[in-house]
């Protein structure tokens, strides 16, 4: 039975990483989507709870980056596996995120806020205390979240030379996270949203496409995937890990 790290760069556009070496790299040894969809609002914190709820924003409530108690509360990834007795960690740099989770579905919590310092130290200070994590204490789900890519679109544009490199430089973090990982080790890596100009939220294909990669033993190298959704990750995950997805969740299973 696999473990999952699941890796999110905020605002990665498809064809943003066309170039990366590592990209092209992983595209030999996983399957992926180019062509993946999230869910409108393109924002992120909605963006991410439909991630982690596998349910459209009007189904969760939250529709800007202002989290919203659910008036009809869904569990989210978390609160599955933490019912299941999974071990979740999450490695962060944006603070909203907390409320991706209930506060006892997580054994581990890194926030490094990239409002108190640049998102390029804080994402790099978040890997730097994942890679020492992980393997000691081997953790089931663990979330990791790079900020850089979303601050460079809205400061300096989406596809431009600053987003490009900070795209370029979260993607050497990301494989240095991997890289310290044992064996039994499912990789996702995606995006809340893409981008255009220097914002998002739209329903402009340029929002609303995202990649997804999934590298582990039961995905097929190589394989282009089609007709993904964001809210298809967690019923994936849950899988992956042995238990059965929430009822209520909307998404399907990869696996």
């Amino acid at each position: 039975m696999s473990k999952v790290l699941l890796i999110l760069l905020d605002g990665m556009r498809p064809d943003s990483i066309t170039d990366i070496p590592q990209v092209q790299e992983l595209k030999k040894t996983a399957s992926w989507s180019m062509d993946a969809q999230t869910v409108f609002p393109s924002v992120t914190l909605p963006c991410h709870m439909s991630l982690f709820h596998s349910v459209d924003p009007d189904r969760h409530g939250t529709t800007t980056n202002t989290y919203m108690p659910q008036v009809r509360p869904i569990k989210g990834l978390c609160e599955v596996l933490k019912a299941n007795k999974k071990v979740n960690a999450f490695f962060y740099s944006w603070e909203e995120l907390k409320d991706l989770s209930r506060p006892d579905s997580l054994s581990f919590a890194c926030y490094c806020s990239g409002h108190t310092e640049t998102y390029e130290l804080a994402d790099a200070h978040t890997v730097d205390i994942l890679t020492d994590y992980i393997p000691k204490y081997q953790p089931d789900f663990t979330f990791l979240y790079f900020g850089l890519t979303d601050m460079a679109g809205h400061s300096y544009g989406w596809m431009s030379e600053r987003y490009m490199t900070a795209m370029q430089e979260s993607w050497e973090k990301a494989a240095r996270a991997i890289a310290c990982l044992p064996e039994d080790y499912t990789v996702i890596i995606t995006a809340d949203h893409g981008g255009h100009g220097r914002s998002h939220g739209s329903t402009m294909p340029e929002d609303m496409t995202i990649p997804i990669f999934f590298k582990g033993p039961d995905f097929k190298p190589g394989e282009e995937l089609h007709g993904l959704n964001i809210k298809d990750i967690a019923p994936t995950i849950t899988r992956l890990l042995g238990c059965e997805p929430d009822p209520e969740w909307e998404g399907k299973s990869l696996i």
